[in-house]
């Protein structure tokens, strides 16, 4: 049997997205993304299951989520409560404009043998080192880094909270994420270490899967600017996955790079 090393304040993250086409996704599902008037609240659900918004399988751990409000100070999370298969906490919008909620993971995964058998581990790339035993063989190492965030907005819409870092996978609308009609198409852009993300996988998930026959998933792949135009078929809500891999690592061990950024959109009736 293969041993895995890990810690289990990261097991729920990791599950979820320890590989890009992982079985069982992440997932936040807010009450409403866009609100009116100068002062507003919504709650925000998290889990991790197969299907997006249906709660069967984990908990997403709130640990590691950040609030950003649209001048970029910080905001936070209220009335957190984590069950067996579904966390919940609430976000107090005070200012107009777009806010930020997100986390993600990045994290290093690695597997060696001693003496014939198989070793896994997953930890923080500091802790790699010291994880890997003297007489370890076949060391395999990759770089996982992933994003999940959510756009939430009071009143206008803004962009400011939209400009990329310039690490990693990004998120780059070009359609407000916040703005989306199901009689409009929206584009939407990613980046790459703050360049166009060509040629990368997109699979978008409408909501209410428990109630269909079929997933419905929408396949896309991102055109030379690194971006996709986005029909949407009905209003809802929807998540959206972008993955990819490069060899474009900060561990020096790693030979692979793994990416992957996660969001929900809703998309509102004419």
């Amino acid at each position: 049997m293969r041993k895995w090393l890990l810690a289990p304040a990261t097991l729920g993250l990791a599950l979820a997205l320890s590989t890009p086409a992982a079985a069982h996704r992440q997932w936040m599902l807010p009450s409403m993304t866009s609100l009116s008037g100068d002062d507003g609240w919504i709650t925000v659900d998290a889990g991790i299951s197969t299907d997006p918004f249906v709660a069967d399988h984990n908990a997403a751990r709130l640990d590691g989520i950040s609030v950003t409000a649209p001048d970029g100070s910080a905001g936070a999370i209220e009335n957190p409560s984590t069950g067996k298969l579904r966390s919940t906490f609430d976000v107090h919008l005070t200012k107009p404009g777009t806010w930020k909620i997100a986390g993600g993971m990045q994290a290093v995964f690695a597997s060696w043998t001693v003496d014939g058998q198989p070793k896994r581990w997953r930890g923080k790339p500091a802790e790699l080192a010291s994880a890997v035993p003297a007489n370890a063989a076949d060391l395999k190492v990759s770089e996982v880094q992933n994003r999940n965030e959510l756009f939430v907005t009071l009143g206008a819409p803004d962009t400011r909270l939209l400009t990329p870092s310039g690490k990693g996978l990004e998120f780059a609308p070009v359609t407000h994420p916040d703005d989306l009609v199901a009689s409009e198409p929206a584009t939407f852009g990613f980046l790459i270490d703050g360049k166009p993300a060509a040629g990368i996988e997109i699979t978008i998930v409408p909501g209410g899967r428990r109630y269909r026959d079929q997933p419905n998933e929408i396949a896309l792949k991102t055109d030379a600017k690194g971006q996709v135009v986005v029909k949407w078929p009905a209003p809802g809500v929807y998540w959206l996955q972008a993955t990819t891999s490069d060899d474009k690592t900060s561990v020096p061990q790693a030979r692979e790079r793994r990416l992957g950024y996660t969001t929900t959109v809703e998309v509102l009736a004419p």
